[in-house]
């Protein structure tokens, strides 16, 4: 990986730049909750003076942008005895500005699952190859553990990656096109002095860290704790909303619907995400419900997560940025499951 200095002044000729012919998606401030916090959203921008560096996280995460709520999978035509299908798959270039790393780690994640080499996803794959990824350090927001699952740093699925040295930012340059692109802006080599600098401030970061969860050897603890009372402690506070599924930057199960018109002329086949944790997931044909209850829907989730995602790809699915734990309106978090789990008295 190559390493470079870049003025912020620079930087935001940078950004410029990338503004004149890419739809860029930055962290925006949105308004405040009701204790006076901002809140942020990943949103399109069209200056540099509507992006927010500073912020903590997102309500969202990024990927809204690779993975849509819902999407037309396909669109078709009646005429007559014959029909006509369109699939269309988004091909214009997006430069994602100042995504924080656990945010990339995810990405990562759905890779291994929606662009494997069996069955990779068209839709999730052309969004992917056509996004430019600036990630930027930050400090740890409020519950986030990612340090305990190693995604508070990345190495990889980046394009250039910035360190907030005060009046510079330390680049990181992880690709062919990133080099490129840093190429249209003045920038500086790296001194010893600057590397010293970089270290202590990741230092900083990782020592700034209050929420720390031990997730070694939890697949095993997880299959020896599958009947735990844990599971009725918290499935029983568990509102069966689904928000947790909405705003995690990892989940990605998902339903699709025909749509037909009344006249008969016309349809599409929708896909739309969908939560593990609403009643009528596992239904099956018939009306038979294998998941009823809410502890057992609340269990399946946290083993996905932690124990089937492992198995089948060596690492878990979360990422530790506690944004299930924030938006569950029964205070339901990560953190506090596991530690639950731990501590169990047999």
């Amino acid at each position: 990986m190559l390493f470079k200095l870049l003025d912020k002044d620079e930087f935001k000729n940078l950004v410029n730049i990338l503004l004149q012919s890419n739809e860029v998606i930055a962290p925006k401030q949105v308004g405040v909750n009701v204790t006076g916090k901002t809140l942020h959203q990943y949103l399109p921008v069209t200056s540099f003076d509507e992006i927010d560096l500073t912020y903590e996280t997102t309500q969202y995460s990024a990927k809204t942008y690779f993975l849509p709520y819902k999407e037309n999978l396909s669109t078709y035509r009646f005429d007559e005895k014959d029909w006509k299908q369109e699939i269309r798959y988004r091909q214009e270039p997006r430069v994602m500005l100042g995504l924080h790393a656990c945010d990339i780690h995810a990405l990562l994640k759905l890779d291994k699952v929606l662009a494997r080499d069996n069955f990779p996803s068209p839709y999730y794959i052309a969004r992917r190859k056509n996004a430019f990824i600036i990630g930027i350090d930050h400090e740890p927001c409020e519950g986030g553990f990612c340090r305990s699952l190693g995604t508070d740093t990345v190495n990889n699925g980046f394009d250039l990656f910035l360190t907030d040295l005060g009046e510079r930012y330390f680049v990181s340059i992880n690709t062919d096109l990133g080099y490129r692109v840093l190429l249209q802006v003045k920038t500086k080599d790296v001194t010893e002095e600057d590397t010293r600098k970089y270290l202590l401030t990741r230092k900083s970061i990782s020592d700034a860290f209050q929420t720390h969860v031990n997730v070694q050897n939890l697949p095993n603890l997880l299959d020896l704790e599958f009947e735990s009372k844990v599971w009725n402690k918290w499935g029983q506070k568990c509102l069966s909303c689904g928000s947790c599924s909405m705003v995690c930057p990892t989940c990605y199960c998902y339903g699709v619907t025909e749509r037909v018109s009344m006249d008969f002329k016309s349809g599409a086949k929708v896909k739309q995400l969908y939560s593990c944790n609403l009643v009528d997931f596992a239904t099956v044909a018939g009306g038979h419900n294998f998941r009823p209850n809410r502890e057992t829907r609340l269990k399946y989730r946290y083993y996905h997560q932690h124990r089937g995602f492992v198995e089948s790809y060596d690492e878990p699915k979360c990422v530790g940025c506690n944004r299930c734990g924030r938006v569950c309106l029964a205070e339901i978090n990560p953190p506090d499951i596991i530690r639950d789990i731990q501590m169990e008295e047999r």
